[in-house]
C-alpha cells in the first residue's frame, strides 16, 4: 500500500459517523448489512449514511451488492488487511518478539472458531 492510498483511508475514517458505520459493517462479515440497518442503528438519516457508505466505498473499506431495492454492505478485509499492514510493517525495528503483544490483540477475533464477540 502507498502512502495516498493509506492518506484516503484515513481520511475516510476521520469522521465520526463513517468510522462507526465501519465498525459496524465489520462485525456484520461476511454476510454484511443492508444500508437502511446501518442507518437506523445508528440514528442517521438515509440520505446522510449513503453519502458516508460512499466515502467508505471509495476508500475501499467497504463493498455494496444490490439485491432488488437493497443494498447490501460488507467490509473488504482484504483491504483493512493492507491498511493494518501499512501500519505495522516497520514496526519494533525487526525485531519480532516486541510485536507479539500487537499480534496477539488480534488472534481471539480472527482465528478459526473464535467467538463473535471476543474482541
Amino acid at each position: 500500500m502507498d502512502m495516498n492510498s493509506a492518506t484516503e483511508i484515513f481520511a475516510a475514517l476521520a469522521q465520526p459517523t463513517r468510522l462507526a458505520a465501519f465498525r459496524l459493517i465489520m462485525r456484520h462479515t461476511p454476510t454484511g448489512l443492508p444500508a437502511g440497518d446501518v442507518a437506523r442503528q445508528l440514528d442517521v438519516p438515509q440520505n446522510t449514511m449513503s453519502s458516508h457508505l460512499a466515502a467508505l466505498t471509495r476508500a475501499g473499506l467497504v463493498s455494496a451488492e444490490r439485491l432488488g431495492r437493497t443494498i447490501l454492505y460488507r467490509a473488504e478485509l482484504d483491504r483493512v488487511r493492507e491498511i493494518t499492514s501499512f501500519l505495522v510493517n516497520d514496526c519494533c525495528g525487526g525485531r519480532p518478539e516486541l510485536c507479539e503483544p500487537l499480534v496477539a490483540e488480534f488472534t481471539p477475533c480472527c482465528s478459526p472458531g473464535a467467538s463473535q464477540n471476543a474482541c
